[in-house]
């Protein structure tokens, strides 16, 4: 069994590859709990940037593990503490296995750090993963190196992938979510492009939705905000501001909506965009990134200083007349995928650890 140290281990992109098995027998992989910090309290249920990045904290714990596989929590974590990381692992040959879900960072407009980060991280990986063949392109592109492309496993549970969806006795919903208003979020550009579409498509609801942390923020977060809140004097828009939703209230509200539009600015891939798939959800995403290769979707022009409106009208226009037709992730498809998935990830594991034992043994 091969024993993994997941970077983090309690995300969906890890937690629904188990079970870790090949040829359906006994558990070929064990994934460590992501360590707690000193000072996490007994609620946290996610905390950042994760201990193993912590140099002195992997030196202690290097013995506990097999191969060590990243792919979030390295945000906050400066170039020099990365290249820390990447040496201790060399030294005590450790494969590092890295899974590239960002090239660009959606909590950061400046994407420098980003791409210094990934510039020691891609160059030193023995295995790079990536979700999308488009991603992989502008990997080599960038870095001179190949990328596997393996898809995001389901993100919404298997129980409700493939459910039958409400009814909502012929009107059509339009949902935009502003969630925290992150740095890539820019509902209010097409708000208004929006509302008129929705107009003009006759029985029409459109559903925002903010987080209610956005007015505790006194900077620009808080304007946009009441900004968003003003669209409450059109009849057909439903502003709902509400506490971020728990994984239940968010599975309950993509099911509610026909379509979700995405007001992405600048991004790469979206666990969002997978959770609407596996929902029956259509979804309407800008053309910046990989969106429309990670997911069936509808796009509109929409990036960093650039929009045009006509198309994301003509966008929802195009979902709206296809409705019936939404493509839909099935029980059965998502569970073979993760059979698949989880197979692929040992071979790589196992792949990478017969490649670091031949390199110390041409070192010997």
């Amino acid at each position: 069994m091969i024993t993994i140290a997941s970077v983090p281990t309690d995300h969906r992109y890890i937690t629904n590859l188990a079970p870790d098995t090949v040829d359906m027998g006994e558990p070929a992989c064990f994934r460590l709990p992501d360590p707690r910090p000193v000072d996490a309290e007994e609620t946290d249920v996610r905390w950042w940037p994760p201990r193993w990045l912590e140099p002195r904290w992997l030196t202690e714990h290097i013995d506990t593990f097999d191969v060590f596989h990243l792919h979030f929590g390295f945000d906050a974590v400066e170039p020099a503490r990365l290249i820390a990381i990447v040496d201790i692992l060399r030294a005590h040959d450790k494969p590092l296995v890295l899974t590239v879900h960002d090239l660009h960072n959606p909590h950061f407009a400046d994407n420098s750090l980003h791409l210094a980060q990934l510039d020691i991280l891609v160059t030193a990986a023995d295995n790079v993963i990536t979700l999308t063949d488009a991603a992989a392109a502008e990997i080599t592109a960038r870095w001179n190196t190949s990328a596997t492309v393996l898809p995001h496993p389901h993100v919404a549970p298997l129980e409700l992938i493939g459910a039958a969806r409400a009814e909502h006795e012929q009107e059509f919903v339009i949902g935009i979510h502003a969630k925290s208003l992150r740095a890539n979020l820019d509902p209010l550009a097409v708000m208004d492009v929006v509302v008129c579409t929705a107009a003009e498509l006759g029985n029409t609801r459109v559903q925002l939705d903010i987080d209610e942390e956005v007015f505790a923020h006194r900077d620009q977060r808080g304007a946009v905000g009441a900004a968003l809140t003003a669209y409450n004097r059109f009849r057909s828009v439903d502003v709902r501001v509400h506490r971020r939703f728990d994984d239940t209230q968010l599975w309950r509200y993509l099911r509610e909506i026909d379509v979700s539009v995405l007001p992405y600015r600048f991004g790469t891939h979206s666990g969002w965009l997978e959770a609407c798939y596996d929902l029956g959800t259509a979804v309407v995403a800008p053309d910046c990134g990989y969106y429309d290769d990670q997911k069936p979707c509808t796009t509109y022009e929409f990036g960093i200083g650039r929009f045009e409106p006509d198309t994301l009208a003509q966008a929802l226009r195009d979902v709206h007349a296809a409705r019936s037709r939404t493509p839909a992730a099935s029980r059965v498809e998502r569970e073979r995928e993760r059979t698949m998935l989880s197979r692929r990830h040992y071979e790589i594991y196992e792949r990478a650890l017969s490649r670091s034992s031949r390199i110390l043994i041409g070192a010997r």
